[in-house]
């Protein structure tokens, strides 16, 4: 099998994957107006994806489909009930708040800096492809965009719940009471972002350095 036919492979596991665990995940959630909100972004983007065909590296489709997931799980639940530290307590007997001193849920904030660190690659490579940034820019340009996407988001979300107000417009916000919400996660997705570049940076330069020829005596 080449290499075309591995990636196309790939692809559509990746693809029934991520429809079964939409399906999935689609059965009872929680708030069933949050998940439809939450999922207009996922048609989006899905769409997007499959009219522009971008030609993505194995691992970028993977941490797109990584991300996919993890916002899927905070579609079913709404982003501030993820049930994570009931897991963990049937799992260790501990929970991951009072590991991590938290004293709120912090799904919304790890999926924040989870669209920073997973989807910098992908990123990074449509824009080598697009617009081919050298130096310093291969990795500044690709965080810069993500934290503006994570400021028009959190615009977005600002919009959606003055306009739906009551319990959705809660629900979606999903500041659980912190008045600094939005610009924490903004922050959080720029460590991410920052945390991806210079492990990009590193595996480039070894790469780099693998392949260069060894000098002789």
């Amino acid at each position: 099998m080449d290499a075309t036919a591995r990636r196309r492979t790939w692809l559509i596991v990746l693809a029934l994957a991520f429809a079964a665990e939409w399906t999935l995940l689609a059965i009872h959630p929680r708030h069933r107006q949050d998940w439809a909100l939450e999922n207009a972004l996922v048609v989006v983007v899905v769409g997007a994806l499959a009219a522009g065909r971008p030609r993505l590296s194995p691992m970028a489709w993977g941490l797109l489909f990584v991300f996919g997931s993890l916002h899927l799980v905070g579609a079913h639940y709404t982003y501030a009930e993820v049930p994570y530290d009931r897991l963990a307590r049937a799992l260790t007997g501990h929970t991951l708040n009072a590991v991590a001193g938290l004293s709120r849920n912090g799904y919304d904030r790890f999926v924040h800096f989870a669209f920073g660190l997973l989807l910098f690659l992908p990123l990074a490579e449509m824009l080598q492809r697009a617009a081919a940034p050298r130096g310093l820019w291969r990795y500044a340009l690709p965080a810069a965009l993500l934290f503006a996407l994570s400021a028009l988001f959190e615009i977005f979300e600002w919009w959606a719940a003055a306009l739906f107000g009551g319990d959705l417009g809660t629900a979606y916000l999903g500041t659980q009471g912190d008045v600094w919400d939005a610009q924490k996660d903004m922050l959080a997705v720029l460590i991410g972002a920052l945390l991806a570049a210079a492990i990009t940076a590193v595996r480039r330069r070894r790469r780099a350095t693998a392949g260069a020829p060894r000098r002789t005596a």
